[in-house]
C-alpha cells in the first residue's frame, strides 16, 4: 500500500457506524456469555479453570472495543487475532467441560460471542470476508462438537452465522460505495465552483483585453493583423473553456474526447465517438498532450491555409489518435537535421511521450500533408 503524503487529509472511514453499532452487539454477547457462565459454570470438570478462561476472554472483549472504537484495531492483523482467540476460547470448551456436556450444550463462549470475529471480518473484508470467517468459525465448531448438525431447526447456527457475515459484509461495502460517490460529488462541485470562478476572472479582464487586442489589431492592419489573429483565436479558446462541462470521470480514469474537445482550436475538424473513450487518467493526459503537439506543429509549419483534422479510434485493447494535415508536408531528411541540430521537440513531445506509454508514434508526410498515427494499449504494463 502506498504511503500517505506528509500533510495529506485522512477521509473520515464510512464504516465508523458500523464499527460503533459492532461493538453495542459486542457488548450485548459479553452479557449474554457472562450469564451463561455464571449458570453451567459449576458442571465443568475443571470450573477454576472456566473463570480463569472466561476472565481472558474479559480482557479480549474490551481490548477489541477500544481497538475498533479508537480505529487502530481496523485493519487485518487485529481481527485475524480476533478470530484466532476466538476459536483457541471454543476449543478450550475440551478443557474445561466432560465430552457428555460438550455434546448436550453449546461451546462455554457461546456462539454468540464468536459471531462477534465474523462481524469485525465482514466489515473490514465485505461480504466474502465476511462469509468466509463464517464459515471457519462454524467449522470449528463442528470439530469441537463432534459433527454438523443439519437439524435447522434444532440448531440455526450455521445459518444466522452466515446470515450474519453476508448482511454486514453488504452493508460494509454500501458504505464505502456511497463515501466514495459521495467525495466524488464533492470534488465535482468544487471544480465546478472554481471553474466559474475562473470564468469570471477571465471573462472580466482577459478575454476582454484579447478582444480589445484583436479589435484594434485588424483595425490598424499591417503586422499588427496577425497579432490580431492569434488573440481572437485565443479569446475563442477561453470562451471553449468557460463553456465546456469539466469531466466527470473519476480520478483513476479521464474521458479522452473531452480532453482533445478542449485542445481543439480554429482550423481543427474532430472526428470522435459518440461515447467517452477512457483511459487511466495519466495516459489520457499523455496522449492528449502529444495530440496538441501534433496541432502546435501543423499550425507552425503545415503553412497558414492548412487544416488539421483529427480522429480517435477506440478499439478492443487499444485506443488510436490520427492526427492529419493538408499543408506543405515535412520535407525529406528534415526531422534527421532537426536532430543533429540538438531539436528534440518532436522526439520528445511526441515520440517520447508515446514510448513512455507502451505505445507507439507513427510519421507519415508527403507533398499533401503529414499524418501522426499515434496509438496505446489500454491497458497498461505498469
Amino acid at each position: 500500500m502506498l504511503a500517505e503524503p506528509p500533510g495529506a487529509a485522512r477521509l473520515p472511514d464510512p464504516t465508523t457506524p458500523l464499527w460503533r453499532a459492532a461493538q453495542v452487539f459486542r457488548l450485548l454477547s459479553y452479557i449474554y456469555a457472562g450469564g451463561f457462565q455464571l449458570a453451567v459454570n459449576h458442571d465443568f470438570t475443571r470450573p477454576r479453570l472456566g473463570l480463569a478462561l472466561f476472565a481472558v476472554l474479559s480482557v479480549w472483549t474490551a481490548a477489541c472495543a477500544l481497538a475498533y472504537l479508537r480505529g487502530f484495531g481496523r485493519r487485518p492483523a487485529w481481527v485475524i487475532a480476533e478470530l484466532v482467540v476466538a476459536i483457541l476460547l471454543l476449543l478450550s470448551t475440551w478443557a474445561v467441560a466432560s465430552p457428555e456436556w460438550v455434546a448436550a450444550n453449546q461451546s462455554w463462549p457461546t456462539t454468540l460471542w464468536l459471531t462477534n470475529a465474523t462481524v469485525s471480518a465482514a466489515i473490514l473484508w465485505g461480504p466474502v470476508g465476511g462469509v468466509l470467517v463464517a464459515v471457519a468459525v462454524m467449522a470449528c465448531y463442528a470439530v469441537e462438537k463432534g459433527g454438523v448438525d443439519y437439524n435447522v431447526g434444532h440448531s440455526a447456527g450455521v445459518i444466522i452465522e452466515l446470515a450474519v457475515g453476508l448482511a454486514v459484509g453488504l452493508a460494509a461495502r454500501t458504505a464505502r460505495r456511497v463515501q466514495t460517490e459521495l467525495d466524488r460529488a464533492a470534488r465535482l462541485t468544487a471544480a465546478a465552483e472554481e471553474r466559474e470562478r475562473l470564468a469570471r476572472q477571465m471573462h472580466d479582464g482577459v478575454i476582454q483585453v484579447l478582444a480589445l487586442v484583436s479589435r484594434r489589431g485588424r483595425e490598424i492592419g499591417g503586422p499588427a493583423a496577425e497579432l490580431a489573429d492569434l488573440a481572437a483565436e485565443q479569446e475563442r479558446a477561453l470562451r471553449r473553456f468557460m463553456t465546456t462541462a469539466p469531466a466527470e470521470s473519476p480520478a483513476t480514469e479521464l474521458d479522452l474526447c473531452a480532453l482533445l474537445n478542449r485542445a481543439a482550436g480554429d482550423g481543427v475538424v474532430l472526428s470522435m465517438p459518440g461515447t467517452e473513450v477512457l483511459l487511466p487518467a495519466e495516459v489520457a493526459r499523455e496522449l492528449s498532450a502529444a495530440v496538441r503537439n501534433a496541432l502546435d506543429n501543423v499550425v507552425r509549419h503545415a503553412g497558414p491555409d492548412a487544416k488539421a483534422y483529427v480522429l480517435v479510434e477506440d478499439l478492443d485493447t487499444e485506443v488510436t489518435v490520427t492526427v492529419r494535415d493538408d499543408g506543405v508536408g515535412i520535407p525529406a531528411g528534415r526531422l534527421e537535421q532537426a536532430r543533429a541540430e540538438g531539436r528534440m521537440g518532436v522526439d520528445k513531445s511526441i515520440v517520447g511521450r508515446l514510448a513512455a506509454l507502451s505505445g507507439t508514434a507513427t510519421l507519415h508526410s508527403d507533398a499533401d500533408g503529414t499524418e501522426w498515427e499515434l496509438t496505446v494499449p489500454r491497458e497498461q504494463p505498469w
